[in-house]
């Protein structure tokens, strides 16, 4: 195996938890009269990096609302309210066991802020495959480019394949010179994904190294 490092996102990829974030931003446009999202095809239509602009293709007015001060956390809370019941994406924890096997180092690469990161790995028993967690220092889900680059920087001779499942962790991937391979069963689609040039797996148990 020509890696040393597996770098993971956590949400869509590590987390099924595309119900709960449907479920979540429902909420708040049920409560703003605005059109709720009916089904997981039409999140991937609109979901998308940077947040805020997701949250404007759904309708929200930032120039009534504030989206750091009511929005993001209003989210947050329902998220957390549910998240528990979210269950590991198929195939990663023989991944984890894979790559433990091989002796890759493994770290979490997340638009999560750390603290609830860290609490949601350990709660699903996991921790203990990852060396590192790299998450943000808020709940705005902003980019996570920045905290790979610090990853990078504390390793710069590592050899790193990125598991993401989004266009955005394709983009960090390449900002800090890393292989990337895009899991189709989270947050974006695979048509979206394969604009990428990485490629696109149904889950992980199709990942060939």
């Amino acid at each position: 195996m020509k890696y040393t490092d597996i770098l993971w996102d956590f949400n869509g990829t590590i987390l099924d938890d595309v119900d709960i974030c449907i479920n979540s931003v429902n909420l708040l446009l049920a409560e703003r009269g605005l059109p709720t999202l009916d089904s997981v095809d039409a999140y991937h239509k609109v979901f998308g990096f940077p947040v805020i602009d997701y949250y404007k293709r759904l309708g929200f007015d930032f120039e009534k609302e504030d989206y750091e001060g009511v929005i993001a956390p209003t989210w947050m809370k329902e998220y957390l309210r549910q998240a528990p019941t979210a269950q590991l994406c198929p195939g990663v924890r023989e991944a984890l066991r894979r790559f433990a096997a091989a002796g890759l180092r493994q770290t979490v690469i997340s638009a999560s802020e750390t603290g609830m990161l860290t609490e949601q790995i350990k709660a699903l028993g996991i921790y203990d495959f990852f060396d590192s967690i790299y998450g943000l220092d808020n709940i705005n889900a902003g980019s996570k480019t920045a905290r790979a680059r610090q990853w990078r920087e504390a390793h710069p001779d590592a050899v790193a394949l990125f598991l993401g499942d989004t266009e955005h962790d394709a983009d960090t991937a390449r900002a800090i010179g890393a292989d990337c391979v895009l899991v189709a069963s989270g947050h974006q689609p695979a048509e979206l994904l394969r604009r990428s040039g990485c490629p696109v797996i149904s889950d992980l148990s199709e990942l060939k190294l």
